[in-house]
């Protein structure tokens, strides 16, 4: 294969991932044919770089994670703190995270809540030591193990989603309603919790 075959194959895979998911986020039922039409190419092309709308959706979350994996990383770079650490990752993947939440509800469908889990491994690591160090310090206070602190924080995000999707929730509130929970259920007391979060999202 040519550098410029690979180059417009490179080109039509991105073209593809950007259309499919903005065409599944307007509608979750939207079938390989329309994202072919909304893409501008035929559905054969689709299907050479993805085999299936489960293979699709499944790339769209891989990208999903590797950014908010870089979101996670970024909110850790240069803060000493376990709880300060905390709360600015999860407002930075929050940050990020809004813009697919849509999708996750999605993803739901075709892969499961195990792959999405297996796919977030690296981001729990980091939040794994991240609350060993809190617990270690006397900063967080929970007689959860840091490995089950970070499932929760896992799974307060993902359960926030769904409430922003639902309506239950605005979403401009969500992330610092996620960063606060985070800490309180790691047995920060609520109110430092709440000063803390407030103190970074001004």
């Amino acid at each position: 294969m040519t550098t410029g075959t690979s180059s417009r194959a490179d080109a039509n895979r991105r073209r593809i991932l950007d259309v499919a998911l903005a065409e599944l986020l307007r509608d979750p039922d939207a079938s390989m044919d329309q994202i072919a039409r909304a893409a501008g190419v035929v559905r054969r092309t689709v299907y050479g770089h993805f085999p299936s709308r489960e293979a699709l959706v499944g790339a769209l979350v891989d990208e999903a994670v590797e950014v908010v994996a870089a979101a996670h990383a970024r909110g850790l770079e240069g803060v000493t703190g376990p709880a300060e650490a905390m709360a600015r990752s999860i407002l930075a993947v929050w940050d990020i995270a809004d813009r697919y939440r849509l999708l996750i509800a999605l993803a739901q469908r075709s892969v499961t809540m195990q792959g999405i889990r297996e796919r977030l491994a690296p981001v729990r690591e980091a939040s794994v030591e991240q609350f060993r160090r809190g617990l270690d310090q006397g900063v967080f206070a929970s007689p959860l193990p840091p490995e089950a602190l970070a499932y929760v924080t896992e799974q307060v995000l993902f359960g926030l989603m769904e409430a922003v999707n639902d309506g239950l929730l605005p979403a401009e509130d969500a992330g610092r309603a996620a960063a606060v929970t985070m800490l309180t259920s790691a047995g920060m007391p609520a109110a430092d919790a709440a000063d803390l979060v407030t103190g970074l999202s001004t």
